[in-house]
């Protein structure tokens, strides 16, 4: 039997340095400044960077969105970026050693680009599936979620670059998120929301953390003692709290914990915060504070003449498409693999004898590789599921049938279809224009989804943005031509006017413009091979937070005027084929920041285009291609499920691999999958009055699935592979644990099947007789454990007597007593169990 341990990489060296107090060093560099100079660096200098002060050796600092990619200071194709799988990919991965490793990646990437900060990871938790950016979060439960983001915040600053966990707290959806305030009682807080965070900051000291934008019991958070405790005065944070952007409003909110206000140069601070500090209304010393703490982090990123980097260059650097590419093998996750024959499995294929798959769903040639928002990167390609599986099998025949439509709103043209009139190179030409139409500036772009949001584009000088393309049709017949953009707009085809219309946002949410814009067309009849000549006119409205930012996408609409035919063309295409692989998933419109989601169904028709094709043929495989659980109402009528997340620019590669065995899904479920939106137990994510109510406690998903005694479709934990396992044994190294210590188990796991796999070995406490509202039980440990074919391993996991503590009055509280620690593969299959007595 061979002895394991995968339990999470401890911070080394790099990492562990940077728990340190500011030095005399700095001490000295804040003497030489004025306070208008101190009071100029806690506000952005434009979207994305901070103030430079050459007198100091200081130079600016630049941030970046980053969960799932670095994009950069520039929202340009022509700089693409690292397309990472989403964070519910990683999260389902169960892997502290993915999650380091993704923030290698993410800190190459960042130093690549120049950045110094990188704005994650997510670590807000999936309290409802609702929430619009879930797809950016780990999972619902905190333990998972926070050896993960422990792991990420390890990997990005092991590699010179600053992480920030966001969004601090307690922004969990996005309905309202500016202004709603978050009811929630002190226990859930600290147990969950805060648990989350807790150990990217005191295990591997985060550097940065954002505050978010709503209020937490009826205080902003920019405004909230939370800022200094527990995240200061308990956990000892030594780094910037820098806002989301726009997120702080007022003075007032420089009297607290706050230390960096984005964007800039605008903000409430400023010149007022100079005036208060001169009238005698705050004390200095709450700006030096604040000062030296933005000095330390340009410290330890190399960004301050004199002083030596944490980390003067990249020290894990591996091959980031190939790592995207095992990232998200990690963390596909099998739940259905039923062959035909009883007792058979569908997956994985084996290639040579397949003669013929019928690949079906707009996402599987428009896949979605990431989620939408602020978060969004431009790669440089991505491999669709149908280019994957086509070129994994070059001997077998396969078809593409779209099936049903799925996009909403307008489609980028495909760059291979336009021609830049002034180059003659594939893309397009944009011009910044003047008032009298005399031209500013020009770009040659290689997309017609354009994003300004920082940058050097004369976009406040500007009066009109013109875009010109030759598009040339690949098929005959009448396309929706428009845009996708905030404002008046006008449309040309071969210098005729056909459209001039005015959009407005849609929503009340300060960043609608961009994350989820208006969109207009126009029916106009193209013959395949025939260019027309394309201009679109966007008049430059400027005003409010965002000025200077502009965002237009020019496309097609989708047809939607015949969808019993798209259906009819997949099924004798799937009645033709031995197998059929019908990719399904979301759009940019149910999954996005910005707002939350309505329903969990699939968009537009896709289940029953799956029905349709399971009818006829029974090797059926679906692959879902969202961030974040939605109902699968076929899921017995089909042979093989495979939940692929948002997957990262190898998306289709690492499906090829999964499907033909080359590689074995490692995921389990981060999230409980539900059966129907009823039984969803904590599902509401809409302000009454202003206002959302965590009423439930601390019982949030699994948590509340098992409270409340209802089925899901697939529980929390929950995953297969290509092979079988058998938990045989655990033992503990004390019968009694106190607070403080910690108890080790070793668990004994066979690999009974015929192939090399891996598993996820899951640790939970219960007390049934508590004298305290607990849950049914809850996670305590993981650990993953590789093993060969017949092999037997030993996998040790740590548990904490913190996990067996309750949030009280008085702090963290611990009732004596026996604990029940059951030990198994998902939150519902716990073979093993053991007790352990819990010491006052």
């Amino acid at each position: 039997m061979t002895s394991v341990s995968t339990s999470a990489p401890a911070a080394d060296s790099a990492a562990d340095s940077t728990a340190v107090s500011p030095s005399r060093e700095l001490d000295a560099l804040l003497t030489q400044l004025t306070l208008e100079e101190k009071v100029l660096l806690l506000t952005g200098h434009d979207f994305w960077a901070t103030w430079p002060l050459p007198s100091i050796g200081l130079r600016r600092l630049l941030l970046s969105d980053g969960p799932s990619g670095v994009r950069g200071e520039l929202w340009d194709e022509r700089h693409p970026s690292l397309n990472l799988p989403s964070a519910t990919a990683l999260g389902a991965s169960w892997s502290t050693s993915i999650a380091r490793r993704y923030g290698n990646a993410a800190a190459v990437e960042a130093r690549r680009k120049g950045v110094d900060v990188v704005l994650g990871p997510t670590i807000n938790l999936h309290r409802s599936p609702f929430g619009g950016r879930h797809f950016e979060c780990f999972s619902e439960d905190p333990l998972l979620t926070a050896d993960l983001a422990a792991a990420y915040v390890t990997g990005v600053q092991e590699n010179g670059v600053a992480a920030t966990p966001k969004h601090y707290i307690a922004n969990d959806f996005e309905t309202d998120r500016f202004t709603v305030n978050v009811v929630v009682a002190d226990r859930p807080l600290r147990e969950l929301y805060l648990a989350a965070f807790e150990k990217a900051i005191v295990q591997a000291h985060a550097w940065a953390v954002m505050s978010s934008y709503n209020s937490v019991n009826g205080a902003t958070v920019t405004e909230n003692d939370l800022l200094e405790t527990p995240l200061n005065s308990e956990w000892g944070f030594d780094g910037i709290v820098v806002s989301d952007w726009t997120a702080v409003r007022s003075l007032n909110s420089a009297r607290f914990s706050q230390d960096l206000v984005m964007p800039g140069p605008q903000g409430p601070w400023g010149d007022a915060l100079v005036a208060a500090v001169r009238a005698g209304e705050l004390d200095e010393a709450h700006i030096d504070r604040k000062v030296l703490r933005i000095l330390k982090l340009a410290e330890r990123v190399g960004a301050l003449d004199g002083f030596d980097a944490a980390v003067p260059e990249p020290v894990r650097v591996e091959d980031g498409p190939a790592f995207v590419r095992e990232a998200e093998i990690a963390g596909t996750v099998l739940v259905k693999n039923a062959g035909p024959a009883h007792g058979q499995a569908e997956l994985p294929w084996s290639p040579g004898d397949l003669s013929s798959v019928a690949v079906i769903g707009h996402n599987a040639r428009f896949a979605r590789s990431q989620g939408g928002g602020s978060a969004t990167v431009l790669p440089e390609y991505v491999v669709s599921p149908l280019a994957g599986i086509t070129a994994a099998l070059p001997d077998t025949t396969v078809t593409y049938s779209v099936g049903a439509v799925v996009q909403e709103g307008i489609a980028e043209l495909p760059l291979s279809s336009i021609t830049n009139p002034a180059t003659g190179e594939p893309g397009a030409l944009v011009r910044f224009l003047d008032a009298s139409g005399a031209e500013l500036a020009r770009e040659n772009r290689r997309a017609t989804a354009l994003v300004w949001f920082g940058g050097d584009a004369p976009i406040t000088a500007s009066s009109v943005v013109e875009f010109t393309t030759r598009y040339t049709p690949e098929e005959t017949g009448e396309i929706l031509l428009g845009f996708a953009a905030a404002g008046n707009g006008r449309i040309s085809v071969n210098d005729e006017l056909l459209l001039e219309q005015h959009l407005d946002s849609l929503g009340t949410d300060l960043g609608a413009a961009f994350i989820s814009p208006p969109t207009h067309s126009i029916a106009i009849t193209v013959t395949a091979g025939q260019p027309i000549d394309v201009r679109i006119e966007f008049d430059i409205v400027q005003g409010g937070p965002l000025s200077g930012a502009l965002s237009i996408t020019v496309g097609i609409e989708p047809d939607q005027s015949n969808p019993d035919a798209l259906i009819a063309e997949a099924v004798a295409a799937a009645k033709a084929a031995g197998v059929a692989v019908v990719v399904v998933g979301t759009n940019a419109k149910v999954e996005s920041e910005g707002f939350d989601r309505t329903s969990l169904s699939l968009p537009g028709r896709q289940d029953e285009l799956v029905r349709a094709v399971a009818a006829v043929n029974p090797r059926t495989v679906v692959i879902v291609n969202s961030g974040s659980p939605v109902l699968l109402p076929w899921r017995d009528d089909v042979s093989a499920i495979l939940l692929s997340w948002f997957g990262g620019q190898e998306y289709g590669d690492a499906l090829a691999d999964i499907l033909t065995g080359a590689a074995e899904p490692g995921g389990r479920l981060p999230t409980t999958w539900p059966k129907t939106e009823a039984d969803v137990p904590v599902l509401d994510v809409s302000p009454v009055d202003g206002v959302v109510r965590y009423d439930e406690g601390i019982h949030i998903g699994y948590r509340a699935w098992l409270k409340a005694g209802t089925e899901p479709a697939y529980e929390f934990g929950f995953g297969l592979g290509y092979t079988r396992w058998s938990l045989d044994e655990v033992t503990r190294d004390a019968p009694t644990i106190a607070a403080g210590e910690t108890l080790t188990l070793e668990v004994g796991v066979t690999n009974t099947g015929s192939r090399r796999g891996s598993q996820v070995v899951q640790v939970y406490a219960s007390r049934s007789d508590s004298a305290i509202d607990r849950p049914v039980r809850w996670l305590v440990g993981f650990a993953t454990v590789t093993a060969d074919a017949g092999e037997s391993v030993v996998t040790t996991i740590a548990v904490p007597a913190r996990a067996f503590a309750d949030w009280a009055e008085e702090g963290w509280h611990y009732e004596p007593g026996s604990f029940t620690l059951q030990i198994g593969t998902s939150v519902t299959e716990l073979p093993l169990t053991t007790d352990i007595e819990v010491t006052a």
